[in-house]
């Protein structure tokens, strides 16, 4: 090699860092002595964040990667079989059979045997019991007290395995919307699992014909991950809410950005929508007249409402990134 050349360093790459920490320590000094690049990945970043190990400040950028998207297999996408499995790669072009086989041991090998391995929980029967009803009210708002009741486990524990989800990327917080900071704090957030194959792997729903309840809040779901996903992608500085009033008026999805509320949407898992679906729309439109309204739905084409506007979710999600 001539003198005046520069080596030349390919991207090292280590996957599942989280099992051994203490290796960032020689990756911060390769950084730095040899202007190595790295690519870590891992599934929790629990082990790593509460371990007093190099998080290697300054030096790395955190990106998050998650199941598909629907524009990245829009063209194969099929919406029925995401409310069924989900969109995890590894399910891509298999059969149905497949399909169940690898959720269900995803569900039983990792989510529950994974945790216990990484010591993140000693009562590993509790939390299998939350696991399962988790699941089961994925969507809905959260009471640490009603299931540390039905797991029979106290609220900070329940508080703690919500926190485990949080920190191994199994699900996210979706939290309430009030115009007091203060008192968002306070309020019931929803929780969501990060994918709806999951979400019916764990409720074992995975080979039953989805009736219309279940079926809308598996549409919900579905709407809500794209969401939360491609604001992870675009780095966007948005966030996203949910409202609901005292008296049960509900909007399932508010997008914030720079303190202001950009839109509210309704989910519907409906291809008609009258005014009788519009209800929580309105009930936000009384505090909030600014704010332009939406329902996202199975409907074929666009229409409106009055000053509700309707939209079928393909146009929503290909619309997506000008709201975030």
């Amino acid at each position: 090699m001539p003198p005046s050349s520069q080596p030349i360093f390919f991207p090292i790459f280590v996957d599942e860092i989280q099992r051994v920490p203490q290796i960032l320590n020689e990756v911060h000094f390769l950084i730095e002595k040899t202007k190595c690049r790295f690519i870590l990945t891992g599934s929790s970043a629990r082990k790593l964040r509460r371990g007093g190990v190099n998080l290697l400040a300054g030096r790395a950028v955190q990106r998050r990667l998650f199941p598909f998207v629907y524009r990245e297999i829009a063209d194969t996408f099929s919406l029925s079989e995401t409310l069924q499995f989900g969109t995890l790669p590894v399910l891509h072009g298999l059969s149905r059979e497949e399909k169940i086989d690898i959720l269900n041991a995803y569900t039983e090998m990792y989510l529950k045997e994974e945790v216990q391995a990484e010591s993140l929980v000693r009562n590993l029967g509790g939390f299998s019991r939350f696991l399962d009803l988790a699941a089961g009210q994925s969507g809905e708002m959260v009471s640490f007290t009603a299931i540390g009741r039905e797991c029979q486990v106290s609220t900070r524990t329940v508080q703690s395995y919500y926190e485990i989800l949080e920190d191994t990327l199994i699900g996210f917080r979706l939290p309430s919307w009030r115009k007091s900071l203060r008192k968002r704090l306070t309020a019931h957030a929803k929780f969501y699992l990060f994918d709806t194959g999951v979400t019916n792997s764990l409720t074992r729903q995975l080979t039953a014909p989805p009736d219309s309840i279940r079926r809308g809040r598996l549409f919900e779901q579905f709407i809500i991950l794209e969401t939360y996903r491609l604001l992870h992608y675009l780095q966007s500085e948005a966030t996203l809410y949910y409202w609901r009033t005292n008296h049960g008026a509900e909007v399932d999805l508010l997008i914030e950005k720079h303190g202001r509320i950009v839109g509210a949407f309704e989910i519907k898992c409906l291809s008609r929508i009258t005014g009788a679906h519009l209800s929580g729309l309105r009930a936000f439109r009384e505090e909030n007249p600014d704010v332009p309204l939406r329902v996202i739905c199975l409907a074929e084409h666009p229409f409106r409402i009055d000053e509700i506007q309707v939209l079928p979710w393909e146009r929503y999600l290909t619309d997506l990134k000008n709201f975030l």
